[in-house]
């Protein structure tokens, strides 16, 4: 994890912003903590951020005290349970913030528009729009599923290092759900190869025979997400693909910017 430069302007952008630099540091740590797997010693921490250990240490009694860190019993620390609250509510927001966006993709394409995350090693759906077709796809939000066999699977490990695609592939193993579905590691990287050739994923009857799924990632999310339709593979056609794409990645763009804004200033 490389070192921070946010971590050598906190004063500066803390006064300027008039934010509160403590709160800024502490946010700091645990996002560093959760690129990390979730569990690290101070030394760790003060060599990725550039912060002085007492400064660390200081911080982490805090958040120990307030819930959001727990100390091991091999003195490293990690993320603490009060988290997961605040994890649960935040992705059920995420969810009401996309539907608009994804209502209008169901607009222009007439099929169900999906959001989905990577958490953990799975793939969760955390909102959707269905299609006002009769026939017409439905993934339950919540519903969990491994990324390999997903066009949003695809759409959001097309950026990761190779070598960590296979150690996720090696933990969750490649079942198929279908005769099409990738079950071999190199044959997942070489889809992968094509999501960043062509910036968009598929998912060819590889979840479910007869359904086909187009997937994008959002760019600059603050969390990793993928939109995606999913549709028949009759109507979701080759030639469809080449009209719905550029209106998946326009809808990606228009929902990078509803998740970027802060919002109201507080006064």
């Amino acid at each position: 994890m490389p070192p921070s430069s946010a971590s050598t302007t906190d004063a500066r952008s803390s006064a300027s912003s008039g934010g509160v630099q403590s709160l800024e540091r502490a946010f700091d740590l645990l996002e560093r903590m959760a690129d990390a797997g979730g569990e690290v010693g101070l030394s760790e921490l003060s060599a990725s951020s550039g912060l002085p250990l007492p400064t660390i240490h200081r911080l982490m009694r805090t958040l120990v005290a307030c819930g959001y860190v727990r100390q091991q019993a091999n003195r490293r620390y990690a993320l603490g349970p009060r988290l997961i609250r605040l994890g649960e509510s935040a992705s059920r927001l995420l969810g009401a913030w996309a539907r608009p966006c994804l209502a209008r993709l169901v607009e222009e394409t007439g099929e169900t528009a999906n959001m989905a995350l990577l958490d953990g090693d799975e793939v969760v759906y955390v909102a959707q729009v269905p299609s006002k077709h009769s026939m017409r796809m439905f993934t339950e939000v919540g519903r969990r599923v491994l990324p390999h066999s997903t066009g949003v699977g695809k759409a959001l490990l097309a950026h990761t290092p190779d070598d960590e695609v296979r150690a996720l592939l090696a933990r969750t193993g490649m079942p198929a759900a279908t005769e099409k579905t990738i079950t071999t590691p190199d044959g997942f990287l070489a889809a992968l190869d094509e999501v960043r050739r062509t910036g968009y994923a598929v998912d060819d009857n590889e979840q479910e025979i007869g359904v086909r799924c187009l997937a994008v990632l959002v760019p600059d999310s603050p969390t990793a997400a993928a939109i995606s339709i999913s549709g028949p593979a009759g109507r979701v056609t080759e030639a469809a693909t080449e009209k719905i794409v550029p209106v998946l990645q326009q809808v990606a763009a228009e929902l990078s910017e509803v998740l970027a804004s802060s919002g109201p200033g507080v006064g």
